[in-house]
């Protein structure tokens, strides 16, 4: 089963999947495999790369919530562009490759495993409610959750006996998930602890990369707002998705702010990212 993100293929062989994007002519001269909650998948433009297409949707509950945020999937694009350089520097092996515009990402193929990995270090979302925890309470440690992927059955979490038993992935693929998690964590908790906000858990995916003979676990699909619970340090607000799950309001003005932390802006500057504007 090949797929990036949310999508998949689920052909008895091992089928390539592909993305591709641009202006919209040329998008719809373009072989489209795959949309999904947050992006669109197209065929490459070479074997073994795909791209990487951000859209404006915002979504919660298992779809149930949707919305249009202008202008998300640029930041998104741009925030998981910085992110996963930032990575990739330290040693940390992802899909990336370049980002070729505003909404667009060169990517690597990838086999995704289908298993979400959620790193917490203060309690939030479902784990304050799973366990009767208050929310914003630091964790004595950072702990590391498994989810399935799977939208008909709302992503339920899962154990290594699960992921082992049923061939989602190997003891030593987890082991290099694991490693490769708290390692990302660590890193980009100083990070966003550098630009005053907590990084209190967030979503990574990854995939097996297959070069010749050889086969790598990868971070892959993105590290975004979208991913990641961010609170500023100062006066814990929030500055993610959050934001839109609990009608909190200025989801725009949150992702706009994460990114001029970072020191993120479109090309030309600002005037070619209006303020996004949520539209129910």
């Amino acid at each position: 089963m090949l797929y990036l993100g949310s999508a998949l293929s689920r052909s008895p062989n091992r089928s390539r999947v592909f993305l591709f994007f641009g202006t919209d002519i040329a998008m719809s001269r373009r072989r489209r495999i795959y949309e999904g909650k947050a992006k669109v998948l197209y065929e490459g433009p070479e074997p073994g790369t795909l791209v990487q297409y951000f859209k404006d949707d915002a979504t919660a509950f298992n779809n149930k919530k949707h919305a249009i945020i202008t202008g998300k999937g640029v930041l998104n694009n741009r925030i998981s562009e910085y992110l996963m350089v930032r990575l990739a520097e330290i040693g940390v092996p992802t899909h990336f490759v370049r980002r070729l515009n505003m909404r667009e990402q060169l990517i690597r193929e990838v086999e995704i495993i289908p298993i979400e990995v959620v790193v917490r270090n203060v309690v939030a979302g479902s784990l304050a409610k799973r366990l009767g925890l208050e929310e914003g309470t630091p964790l004595p440690r950072s702990i590391v959750e498994y989810y399935y992927k799977s939208d008909e059955l709302g992503d339920p979490m899962v154990s290594e006996e699960h992921i082992t038993a049923f061939g989602w992935a190997s003891a030593q693929d987890l082991d290099d998930v694991m490693s490769l998690a708290l390692r990302i964590n660590d890193y980009l908790s100083g990070l966003f602890l550098g630009i005053g906000l907590r990084l209190v858990d967030f979503k990574l995916e990854f995939g097996r990369l297959y070069e010749g003979e050889q086969i790598y676990i990868v971070l892959a699909d993105e590290i975004s707002p979208d991913s990641c619970r961010l609170w500023d340090v100062e006066t814990n607000e929030k500055m993610d998705k959050d934001r839109f799950r609990r009608d909190l309001g200025n989801v725009e003005g949150a992702y706009q702010e994460v990114a001029r932390r970072l020191g993120i802006l479109p090309e030309g500057g600002p005037k070619d990212l209006k303020g996004p504007t949520l539209m129910q």
